[in-house]
């Protein structure tokens, strides 16, 4: 009976420190759900695992996707972090994160700070035009009047607005750009006949547009400058044009899901992106805008100075994209006809 009894003790205290060993590895995670390409994913998340000792657990996902999951899983989330996608997205879904403002926030530059609680803007990415320097001739592209040329007719790629977060930017871009802002006639005229120009051809996806003018399916694509500057680096015959009517850079965040089961290391995380070690990778490595102060940028990427930035009116989109996204639909169905 005795031995009995040191057997159960035994197992009991194993089953104890079973426990508590899974309970430390738990602590000592992170769950991130991003929608980052993965130039950037395999560039900082390492890094981050590295300086902190913390284990990152990715899911990787477009940005409506992810929102949709973190909303679905209100109250009791899976993930502990959102890293990545447009701030104007983030900032119509504040109830889903907590507040936090990194340590790092004021050696942010100004006007791309923490400044709403629970946003911490880490990078910028621009709205470009992507052009296959083998298969465009003796077509010059400056800018978006440029792509009505009918010589690039089905040969322009594009992804649908309504479901791709960068081409939801790019329309935005263009309407304001072409137009002065997101009604004007003149906007959604030039939006009418880029559409007539795609010949009725739409990119599955994002990564299919800088991915298919890379390969050399497309001889132009509407894309985002990080992808972009990416085939640029590594040398692939492509150039980026950023349009000479305006081009428009949008921040990207990081932002703590709320009741994140892995606070701390959610906060350490934040603390990481804004770190100057982070802000110099993003300059330096990767191909996104680094909002850090004082950072020196790679020679792949033009200087800002040298882009002709118009700023976007963020509230404004985001009040009203489900309008902008329908009269698309309207445009694009009318142009098919």
């Amino acid at each position: 009976m005795k031995k009995i009894t040191h057997l159960l003790l035994a197992f009991t205290l194993l089953m104890v420190l079973a426990a508590c060993g899974s309970e430390e590895d738990n602590e000592n995670k992170l769950v991130i759900y991003s929608p980052n390409s993965e130039d950037i994913i395999n560039t900082i998340i390492p890094m981050f695992e590295q300086e902190t000792g913390i284990e990152v657990e990715l899911v990787s996902a477009g940005t409506g996707e992810l929102l949709k999951r973190i909303e679905t899983e209100a109250g009791n989330p899976n993930g502990d972090i959102m890293f990545g996608g447009s701030k104007a997205q983030m900032l119509g879904n504040g109830d889903l994160f907590e507040e936090y403002t990194s340590k790092n926030n004021d050696n942010m530059l100004e006007g791309h700070q923490n400044v709403g609680g629970f946003l911490t803007p880490y990078g910028a990415d621009g709205s470009v035009i992507l052009v296959n320097t083998d298969l465009i001739g003796d077509i010059e592209i400056n800018g978006y009047e440029d792509l009505l040329n009918p010589e690039l007719k089905g040969k322009i790629a594009a992804a649908d607005p309504a479901s791709s977060s960068s081409a939801f930017a790019q329309l935005t871009n263009m309407l304001l750009a072409m137009g002065g802002d997101y009604t004007s006639e003149e906007g959604w005229n030039y939006v009418e006949e880029l559409v007539k120009n795609l010949d009725g051809k739409v990119a599955s996806g994002s990564g299919n547009v800088h991915k298919g003018v890379a390969d050399g399916e497309y001889t132009v694509g509407l894309t985002y400058e990080d992808p972009a500057l990416s085939y640029v680096r590594d040398g692939a015959p492509v150039e980026v044009i950023y349009p000479e009517e305006g081009t428009v850079f949008l921040d990207a965040g990081v932002e703590i899901i709320k009741d994140a089961k892995h606070l701390d290391n959610a906060k350490a995380f934040a603390d990481f992106i804004t770190s100057e070690k982070a802000q110099n990778a993003f300059a330096q490595e990767l191909t996104i805008r680094s909002l850090g102060k004082d950072v020196e940028i790679a020679d792949y990427k033009k200087p800002l100075e040298e882009i002709n930035i118009i700023e976007e009116d963020e509230e404004y989109v985001e009040e009203h994209r489900s309008e902008i996204v329908d009269t698309y639909k309207d445009v694009f169905t009318g142009a098919q006809e």
